[in-house]
């Protein structure tokens, strides 16, 4: 089981930064994050999710639509169009969970360091609620359980 630990920073009213580090190099951090192939394995969150869907064009002004289904039936969805891609280090993009929820701008950060990579994601709400609501949710146990997936899949791959 890997040490690392995810943490969550409210760094403004409107913004939060999620920052996990691996044990594997950026290019493979950034492959798992941006190949369907290998983002299908790890970006799950709770037990008993999959995701039949996957569509990643990855270029400033493509999209990308993950979908997700529940073993009880139940179905998420989420879109985002790339503003900024510069592989292996950085990529923008927007983010959307359905008309009910407001659209966020997410900015992921690949830094490496000894063979260690630290992905930072800073996610820009368009308003404190929104961020409040989002965080409400349960999103960080998702994200814990997604990045212990990829923990298990970069060491597969090393």
């Amino acid at each position: 089981m890997s040490t690392n630990t995810t943490t969550l920073t409210m760094v403004s009213d409107e913004e939060i930064a999620i920052s996990r580090a691996f044990d594997a190099p950026r290019q493979l951090v950034f492959e798992a994050h941006t190949k369907p192939e290998h983002v299908t394995q790890w970006l799950l969150g709770p037990e008993g999710w999959t995701m039949p869907l996957r569509e990643i064009d990855l270029r400033p002004g493509g999209s990308w639509r993950f979908a997700w289904q529940h073993a009880d039936g139940r179905k998420l969805e989420m879109t985002g169009v790339y503003r900024e891609v510069v592989p292996p280090f950085r990529i923008v993009n927007t983010e959307r969970w359905g008309p009910d929820w407001p659209e966020t701008v997410n900015t992921l950060q690949f830094s490496e360091e000894d063979g260690r990579t630290t992905v930072t994601q800073t996610v820009r709400y368009d308003s404190r609620e929104a961020r409040d609501a989002a965080l409400a949710t349960g999103m960080m146990s998702g994200v814990e359980r997604s990045y212990e997936l990829l923990d298990g899949l970069l060491a597969k791959q090393r």
